[in-house]
């Protein structure tokens, strides 16, 4: 018999493997100061593209006031224990109203942490005779969620209607026979690339196909739409989504998520959501936390708008300068580039070290062997300075990719990595 952890001593896993030269740095990297369009990485000022901060509410003076003021008068244990049992307060019942009436729905429920909302959204929505089509780009955390399913799912192309049809139809033979139905899942806006979600064409295809559409709105709430509920609002289908689920993490810009639905279906969630169920409930400051920047994503439409300008004026700006952005229909704003895994580590550590840019990167397995991206998050809190500054960097850097100056920097790095 082997012993369990001999796997883990021979193989770390695609990412771990890479944890030597990578760990505090390229990964698990530690930003300081106020989260801002600014900070500091490893003493020295840097512009931050990889703060999902979207409003710039993270360290606005009213949001921390309202933080500081329900954490000295409420702490942060209460409320103890589960909603079901004795974690459930009336502001929490307020929180989820607003929610609702926000995002056009009839009722809303608090999750404690969106990852593990969705995974139990997934697992309560449906059993053994349902069938689940689902994008295969998919966040890790709808792929939790599917992976926990017992009946049958199929993954559709990415934003590809003619695959979704495909599977649709695969799923309705299967739910002929087992009496169950099929749950659709697709994000609102896919976090990687920051395409939107085809939620027009996907509600369309109800008027050929029954099933339910679960949407992952958590890059698009705050961001999209009029209002900025999202990217049901954007496209003008969001009585189409009939479970909708969005993030604290992004634009609010705090922790914890919610889903919304029909009442009778929050009902039926609530009582069924394991993750809440068996947890202990999101605490009061939180919430207080959230009704304020909720409040001030209602009434200040002048972030949003601040967001927008410093967005266009990124893409349009990498776009003139022939920058590959992909076909990013949102505030994510990826730069693809070829390179190897060292080219890239070169790259990102001239960026950091010589130019003063903080931004994600992103490289094989999770994306194609070759490929570099380059990840940024634009948000209220940028200058158009931080814009310019960043292009005229992103000029230096492509060039001296092109001319092989990283190719030879980071030799020895490459040499290690094939041992």
């Amino acid at each position: 018999m082997a012993d369990l952890f001999n796997k883990i001593y021979k193989d770390k896993g695609p990412l771990g493997k890479w944890s030597e030269v990578a760990e505090g740095y390229f990964v698990f990297p530690k930003l300081e100061g106020p989260i801002s369009n600014r900070m500091k990485f490893q003493g020295k000022d840097v512009i931050t593209w990889s703060v999902n901060d979207y409003l710039g509410l993270a360290n606005h003076p009213e949001v921390r006031k309202v933080d500081a003021e329900a954490a000295a008068e409420w702490g942060s244990a209460y409320p103890m224990g589960a909603r079901m049992m004795s974690g459930h307060t009336s502001l929490h019942e307020k929180l989820q109203d607003e929610l609702a009436a926000f995002v056009n729905k009839e009722a809303a429920y608090l999750l404690n942490f969106g990852y593990q909302g969705m995974v139990s959204t997934i697992d309560a929505l449906v059993s053994k005779k349902d069938v689940i089509v689902y994008d295969v780009d998919a966040h890790a955390c709808i792929i939790d969620g599917v992976r926990l399913h017992l009946g049958q799912r199929f993954t559709y192309k990415h934003n590809d209607m003619e695959s979704i049809e495909k599977n649709l139809q695969r799923a309705e033979k299967i739910t002929e026979q087992t009496g169950g139905g099929i749950l659709v899942i697709s994000e609102g806006v896919f976090g990687m690339r920051g395409e939107q979600g085809k939620l027009k064409e996907i509600v369309a295809l109800k008027e050929k196909y029954n099933f339910r559409l679960l949407v992952d709105d958590a890059h698009g709430f705050g961001t999209l739409g009029k209002t900025g509920a999202g990217a049901g609002e954007e496209q003008g289908v969001q009585d189409g989504i009939d479970v909708y689920f969005a993030t604290f993490a992004k634009s609010l810009a705090s922790t914890g998520a919610f889903i919304a639905a029909d009442r009778e279906i929050i009902d039926y969630l609530k009582y069924n959501l394991r993750s809440q169920m068996f947890a202990k409930s999101l605490q009061m400051q939180l919430v207080i936390g959230a009704l304020k920047r909720l409040e001030m994503l209602k009434t200040k439409p002048e972030l949003k708008e601040k967001l927008w300008e410093n967005v266009n004026a990124l893409q349009n700006g990498l776009k003139s300068r022939g920058f590959d952005i992909g076909t990013t229909q949102s505030c994510v704003t990826p730069v693809y580039l070829q390179g190897s895994i060292p080219e890239a580590m070169a790259l990102v550590n001239d960026l950091r070290e010589n130019y003063g840019i903080f931004c994600s990167i992103v490289v094989y397995p999770v994306i194609p062997k070759g490929l570099i991206l380059l990840r940024l998050i634009p948000t209220a809190a940028h200058t158009l300075e931080d814009v310019e500054e960043t292009l005229n960097a992103f000029s230096a850097i492509r060039e001296r990719l092109e001319n092989g100056t990283y190719k030879r920097l980071s030799a020895g790095v490459a040499a290690t990595m094939e041992k």
